[in-house]
């Protein structure tokens, strides 16, 4: 007859036990889809991108803007959740993802029209419990006693930011080194934090890829990267001791990480060095893109839009919308569309 394993018991008892009490004590703000207003044209955006033709925004209480004249004019979509809403990014013209607060990931397959939930903060912390209790080894108390924390605490830690590679593999990313990956676009999900070098659970801000590899950002100078399309990460040299906010993974091949105290730094060699970005500003950094033409745009929260024309050696001040700003990308017609506290507002360029 087949021995029981008897010391995993009491791991399975406990674990079996906190998932109950967490799937019972889901918060309304997951549950209550966004109130459509009026004055969600005006609410605090947090994100913009573009969706093929279309721009679509999200940011407070779940409100999630579309437009279709290259944001001229924006209409609210339905969303299935109130909480806000931190970032979103589109492989195609109708497959998007917005993560936020309390753990929420959520779906659009129609161009930002309507929106589905996948994954929120009640089921991820039981998806890293499962995970660690299901994973015997040197590391499984720790893992287990990190996951048991996000159990206890509930649906309190946001995803700062989404990135995938295509419409099925992507990863979201937050507080206290929260990270998990998709290989369904998003049907499943499987926790990675086991996977980072982060001892002291410092908050992830930021994920970007390019030619096969990953790069994460984050709180006290973090830098790691991946060369195994996420299957491990590894520290890289950070050149600033304070956080980065964001990165930008060019086309060309440069790597830009940006932060605290307008600090920006560049990397041509796949952040194994880095050289400081003089950005001619002090607020932080808080989103960036690249342009049509390779021309890179970066926002700070004083309301401050920086240009570059040669891959980030240098930035020129473009516009100062006098907002605090939280994200950038660009329309059809090549202006570039803000996103603040204030709500969205389009720049021509010069």
């Amino acid at each position: 007859m087949r021995r029981r394993p008897m010391k995993r018991l009491p791991i399975l008892a406990v674990a079996c036990a906190l998932l109950a009490t967490a799937m019972g004590a889901v918060p309304a703000a997951l549950t209550q889809p966004a109130l459509v207003t009026p004055k969600a044209l005006h609410a605090a955006m947090l994100t913009v991108a573009a969706a093929g033709q279309r721009l679509v925004a999200a940011g407070e209480r779940g409100i999630v803007l579309y437009s279709d004249d290259a944001g001229a004019t924006w209409r609210q979509a339905q969303t299935p959740v109130s909480v806000s809403l931190t970032a979103l990014q589109f492989v195609d013209a109708r497959n998007g993802w917005a993560v936020g607060h309390q753990g929420v990931v959520l779906h659009s397959a129609d161009g930002g029209l309507t929106w589905r939930k996948q994954l929120d903060g009640v089921q991820a912390a039981s998806l890293a419990l499962r995970a660690a209790t299901d994973t015997p080894g040197p590391e499984q108390a720790r893992a287990l006693t990190e996951a048991r924390h996000l159990v206890e605490d509930g649906p309190d830690k946001p995803f700062l930011d989404v990135y995938f590679e295509d419409a099925r593999n992507g990863y979201v990313l937050g507080a206290y080194n929260l990270l998990y990956r998709t290989a369904d676009g998003g049907a499943t999900w499987l926790p990675m934090q086991a996977r980072v070098p982060n001892p002291k659970g410092l908050h992830l801000y930021a994920m970007r890829g390019g030619g096969g590899t990953l790069y994460l950002a984050g709180e006290q100078g973090l830098l790691l990267r991946s060369t195994n399309h996420g299957g491990n990460f590894t520290a890289l040299p950070t050149p600033y001791k304070g956080s980065f906010f964001g990165l930008l993974a060019t086309r060309a091949g440069t790597l830009l990480a940006f932060g605290l105290r307008g600090n920006a730094y560049r990397s041509d060699d796949q952040g194994a060095s880095w050289s400081r970005i003089d950005t001619g500003v002090q607020a932080s950094l808080a989103g960036g893109a690249e342009l049509a033409d390779g021309a890179l745009a970066l926002v700070s929260q004083a309301g401050e839009v920086l240009l570059s024309r040669d891959q980030g050696r240098s930035f020129a001040l473009q516009s100062v919308p006098a907002l605090p700003l939280a994200a950038v990308t660009q329309a059809t017609d090549g202006a570039l569309v803000v996103a603040g506290l204030r709500g969205l507002r389009r720049i021509p360029l010069k």
